[in-house]
């Protein structure tokens, strides 16, 4: 069964959970890609505070298409999450408890999770009208140039996401990979041979 979570994810919360939970998110996430972290990266080297409060926060590495008439948004699908490695672990030092996207992360990243007490969760690419479903309210909140891309507060309720990296740097692509190579030698030592 899926454990529930609502924002703000603090440290106690997300202490809790392991590497391939099945976690239904709600309450506010940020959007956030590539030309996005490059701003508040260039905001935060000058000391600038970023256009919102990092602290206990979510960012999704998602650009939302544009909303259908009666929808709050258009399909809402992670990006690869491996293009903001490098943003991630000021962002972590600062507060930012958790990041969906899809795909490995850097070491880097991974020891800055354990490090900060954050997770890592993995959303479905493929489903992203579905996910679009999951999206109650969305708000452009910095760089509106960016358009898709832009920095956006987003009203999530039940967005399904598995914990891929947990607090302790647990990594499930990793633990999957192990355990399914252990399961393959029992399997292949359990054939007989001729």
């Amino acid at each position: 069964m899926p454990i529930r979570l609502m924002t703000p994810l603090t440290k106690d919360k997300l202490s809790a959970l392991r590497a391939g939970d099945e976690v239904l998110l709600s309450g506010t996430v940020y959007t956030a890609r590539d030309a996005a972290h490059k701003r508040i990266s260039e905001l935060l080297e000058k000391g600038e505070e970023p256009p919102f409060d990092l602290k206990d926060a979510v960012i999704y590495y998602v650009g939302p298409s544009p909303a259908r008439p009666g929808e709050a948004c258009g399909a809402f699908g992670p990006t690869t999450s491996g293009r903001m490695d490098a943003y991630a672990p000021a962002l972590l030092e600062r507060g930012l408890s958790a990041m969906i996207g899809k795909g490995e992360r850097a070491q880097s990243v991974v020891e800055s999770i354990a490090k900060n007490g954050a997770v890592y969760f993995g959303a479905i690419g493929g489903i992203a009208a579905i996910n679009a479903r999951c999206v109650a309210a969305k708000e452009t909140v910095a760089f509106p140039d960016l358009d898709s891309e832009a920095v956006c507060r987003v009203e999530v309720c039940d967005m399904p996401l598995t914990v891929v990296i947990d607090s302790a740097g647990n990594d499930y692509y990793r633990l999957g990979v192990e355990r399914y190579l252990r399961q393959r030698k029992v399997q292949i030592s359990e054939v007989p041979e001729d």
